[in-house]
Formats: structure tokens, C-alpha cells, sequence
């Protein structure tokens, strides 16, 4: 049936031609028309895609609370002019740098950015949704821009955790099992919250955008909640391993020469990730084993006295330091059994390094700091 199908395409596009064009250029004609026309389709799937899940994310927040969605509804209505004038001169921001990001070892570095000052400041806001809605313009469907698809998920999710905060309170009755009943949408919005904040740190702009702040504490308040951090966990890890796994990519390949504030920030909110206890495991093994990796690289390459990725050398530091933290914070809880910490990389890690770090020592002494450093936490009494 499909060959009997081309082959009656064929003869209709070689029948209807018109005259002074070939047969072939017809139908590459045809066929770039036809595909605009998908492109069109498909932009218009995405608008349609993105309004429904603006109604299912308000669906799933009234059936939460009703009483909450009543009172915002009417503050809605009376932000729309002031969020519509804000939409028209849409806020630019600086893509110069602001300095050469040397100065990486100071936590300013990364407070400069508002993540971390900003995330300790509305971890206990009841208001952040009120907040968030008097300065964030609505999803324009006609032109949605990568501001516009970050800012969509963090408003909902934003206003999930301040029912969250209230209902803890004893001002608001919410009913949490209805995320149980519509796991898509909660999905979904983590989803779109770690892609759009990918897309950031692959091209970052200082200073940070206030969108990218809120977004990062969004993240970091929903994993750490008690309540629902099981929900999004339990729906959305693969996601967010995935999240991990690409933010370390970032800092790992990132050549740029003025790119240690940024990469500062990066290793920041990888640094908040692991502070779950859920999510610290699989981070500890990702980190061992590309600072083993490179290791060992490191090793053949000195003992044949080759060339070395420089770049690769001076960003492997960031690792390094997120491991030590992340192991330094496990040996000071007590009370958390740690003894599986790194499983099966830990063991790689250890097996050789003694003479990793004997044949490096003398020429790359800071990284064999590092190694032995790193060895010393992940053997201590605690980490057994």
C-alpha cells in the first residue's frame, strides 16, 4: 500500500507540474511548502500546549484550595493593567560581565547574583505568590519568549508552596492528595522549570536575572519541602538527575575566559541540590567519578608526557570543592547512616589514587591536595 502510495504521488506531482520546471524542482518546491506548514502547525501545538497547561496548573491549584484561588483572582484582576504597561518595556539586561570572575573563592561572587540572599529570604514568605504576580507578566501565548516559559512554571509553583506555607500556618484548609490525581501537571512544570533554567546557564547574563533567582529558589524550597518534595521526587527525579548531570556539563566545558562567576553560580545551586538528602548520593557519585575520570587522564597524560586540556584542569576545581562540601555536610550529620555514600564509585575512587596522587603530587600539587583531601572525608568514621 505505501509503495502503490508513492508511486500515485508521483505520477500526480509529475501530472501537475507547471511547464519550465523539472519534475524535481517541483517537488522540492512542494516539499518546502509543505514544511512550513508544519513549522506552523507545530508553533501553534506549542501555544495551545502551553495555554492548557496554565488551565490545568489554575485546575489543580483550585481543587488544592479553593478559598486561596478566590482571593488571588480578585487580586489578579486589579494587577492586569499594571503587569500590561510592564509587559510593553520588558526589562534588558546586561550581557557584559562585570568583572574577570577571578574571584571565585568568596561566596559574594555568588551572593552578587541575589540566588543565595534571595533563597534564605523567601524560603519562609507567605507572600512570594502576591509578590511574584505584581511583577511578572502573564504568558503571552502570541509571542512566548524563553523569559516568558520560565516565568509561567515558577509563578505556579510559587503560588503551590505559599498554600503550602499557609496551610501549615492553620490559616488555609488545602487538600495536598489532589497531586496525586494529576501527576502531569506537576511534572510538566518542574520540567519547564529546569529547562528554562538550563537554558540560562548555558548562556548566562549579569547581572542575573530576576526570573533565574526565583526560579532557583523555587526549586531548592520545592525539593526541601516535607510535604511536597515526596510528590515531586517521586514524579520528576529522573528529570532532575538529569539537571544535575547537565549543570555539571556546563562547568566542565565552558571555555569562556571571563567564566568563573558564572560557573560560580552553577556549582551554588548544585551545591543547594545535594543539600536534599535523597538527591546528595547520586550527586557524590556523579562528582567522584569525573574527578576520577579526569584523574586518570591526567595521569596518562603526564606519564607520556603529553598535552592536557588546561581548561578541563582549571574547571575540575568546582567539582572538587562541591564534593568536599557535600562530604564535609555528611560527615557532620550523625544521625544520617552514610555507609553506601558513593557505592560503587567511591570504590573506583580509592582503589588507585594513592598512586594517582604519588605521580601528580609534584606537578600538580594543588589537585593532589584535592584528591587526598576528598580521600580523607570519604574514609572517615563516619563515611564507613
Amino acid at each position: 500500500y505505501l509503495k502503490i502510495s508513492k508511486l500515485a504521488l508521483a505520477f500526480a506531482i509529475i501530472h501537475s507540474k507547471p511547464p519550465g520546471k523539472s519534475a524535481k524542482e517541483y517537488t522540492e518546491y512542494l516539499a518546502k511548502a509543505v514544511s512550513e506548514q508544519d513549522f506552523g502547525w507545530k508553533w501553534k501545538v506549542e501555544v495551545l500546549e502551553a495555554e492548557v497547561l496554565r488551565l490545568r496548573q489554575e485546575l489543580l491549584l483550585i481543587r488544592i484550595s479553593p478559598r486561596f484561588c478566590l482571593e488571588n483572582r480578585r487580586q489578579d484582576t486589579s494587577a492586569e493593567t499594571l503587569l500590561g504597561q510592564e509587559s510593553i518595556k520588558p526589562t534588558s539586561y546586561s550581557s557584559q560581565l562585570e568583572d574577570s570572575g577571578c574571584d571565585v573563592c568568596n561566596d559574594s561572587a555568588f551572593d552578587s547574583l541575589g540566588i543565595a540572599s534571595d533563597f534564605h529570604q523567601s524560603e519562609h514568605n507567605v507572600n512570594t505568590s502576591k509578590h511574584w504576580l505584581e511583577r511578572v507578566p502573564p504568558l503571552n501565548l502570541c509571542h512566548t519568549s524563553k523569559e516568558q516559559s520560565l516565568a509561567a512554571p515558577v509563578h505556579f509553583l510559587q503560588r503551590l508552596l505559599e498554600i503550602r506555607n499557609l496551610s501549615e500556618g492553620g490559616i488555609l484548609q488545602a487538600d495536598f492528595s489532589e497531586l496525586e490525581n494529576d501527576s502531569f501537571t506537576i511534572c510538566n512544570s518542574v520540567s519547564q522549570l529546569l529547562d528554562g533554567l538550563t537554558v540560562f546557564y548555558n548562556s548566562p547574563k549579569f547581572p542575573a536575572p530576576s526570573f533565574l533567582t526565583e526560579g532557583v529558589s523555587v526549586l531548592i524550597s520545592l525539593i526541601n519541602d516535607t510535604k511536597l518534595s515526596n510528590h515531586v521526587l517521586k514524579k520528576c527525579f529522573k528529570k532532575i538527575e538529569e539537571f544535575k548531570k547537565t549543570l555539571i556539563e556546563i562547568i566542565l566545558r565552558n571555555r569562556s575566559v571571563n567564566r568563573f562567576q558564572a560557573l560560580h553560580s552553577v556549582s551554588q545551586t548544585l551545591g543547594l541540590l545535594g543539600k536534599n538528602n535523597i538527591l546528595r548520593s547520586s550527586l557524590i557519585s556523579l562528582l567522584l567519578s569525573e574527578v576520577r575520570q579526569f584523574a586518570e587522564q591526567l595521569l596518562q597524560a603526564h606519564q607520556v608526557q603529553s598535552m592536557y586540556d588546561i581548561t578541563h584542569y582549571e574547571n575540575i576545581f568546582l567539582l572538587c570543592m562541591i564534593l568536599e562540601q557535600l562530604l564535609q555536610n555528611e560527615t557532620e550529620q550523625s544521625n544520617i547512616s552514610s555507609s553506601d555514600y558513593g557505592g560503587e564509585e567511591k570504590i573506583k575512587f580509592l582503589k588507585s589514587l594513592d598512586q594517582i596522587i604519588l605521580h601528580l603530587s609534584d606537578e600538580f600539587p594543588l589537585f593532589s591536595l584535592y584528591l587526598w583531601r576528598v580521600s580523607v572525608l570519604l574514609n572517615s568514621g563516619q563515611m564507613q
